[in-house]
């Protein structure tokens, strides 16, 4: 098989298993503000975990160049709520929801799929070392994609969205790996030197997220401690996770 056709389906198998994170909540029957507080602190919990982790593998190729984009992770959140405050919040519709629901589950769709395109960059550049080397490590992301699948689904599944809607934004979120992973793969050397900022910017915002929408509006429905709980129990978890693989 030709070798950047290999990549591309080995790439587009991690964009499929972000899919299977949806599962979960097809078992969820009563959507209440409760599931609603303790969904968003899974999500926040993942989602901080998964920072964690790339912020560990973009040291290793750059401290420094990690840390910029994780910085302009940051920056690259506060102007998308810029622009999206120009909007009146209830004129704003995405899927099932209106206003802040809309703005919330439109955010958590631009975040994971931006990060996703650090995660297809480093798909390609593996497949550089070999397809084995290659193979692990799509099996890896593969693995670590479903519980952002989970984090995806517990956003959008209390504002309405079906199931399999959920499961459909959450493969739409990781089609930058498919599409990132053949020109990674062509061009190793230049998208390795790119890498750690992508990695860092990544986590900037899913970090930044968490901490202004994700966890505020969990403390605002649940118990404040039980919501911490769930939310340090799952990036824990993520964390755990991730070193496993």
């Amino acid at each position: 098989m030709n070798e950047v056709l290999l990549v591309f389906l080995y790439a587009l198998f991690t964009a499929v298993a972000t899919g299977f994170g949806a599962i979960p909540f097809a078992f969820v029957r009563e959507i209440s503000e409760r599931v609603t507080a303790y969904s968003s602190a899974i999500a926040g919990g993942l989602m901080l975990g998964a920072s964690f982790g790339l912020v560990a593998e973009g040291t290793v190729y750059g401290r420094g160049e990690t840390l910029i984009g994780a910085l302009l992770g940051v920056a690259f959140i506060l102007v998308t709520q810029l622009l999206l405050r120009e909007y009146d919040s209830q004129d704003l519709v995405f899927g099932a929801a209106t206003g802040e629901g809309a703005k919330k589950m439109l955010l958590m769709v631009i975040v994971m799929t931006v990060h996703s395109f650090a995660e297809g960059v480093a798909v390609g550049v593996s497949f550089g070392g070999g397809v084995t080397l290659g193979a692990v490590i799509t099996i890896a992301i593969a693995l670590h994609n479903v519980p952002e699948g989970v984090a995806i689904s517990a956003v959008l599944r209390p504002q309405g969205v079906s199931v399999a809607r959920c499961a459909g934004w959450s493969v739409f979120s990781s089609l930058p790996q498919p599409l990132m992973a053949v020109p990674a793969f062509l061009f190793v050397e230049t998208f390795r030197t790119a890498l750690p900022y992508g990695l860092g910017f990544a986590a900037g915002a899913m970090v930044f997220m968490v901490l202004v929408e994700l966890l505020p509006e969990a403390y605002e429905h649940g118990d404040r401690a039980q919501v911490a709980t769930v939310a340090t129990l799952s990036a824990v978890g993520m964390v755990l996770f991730q070193q496993w693989l």
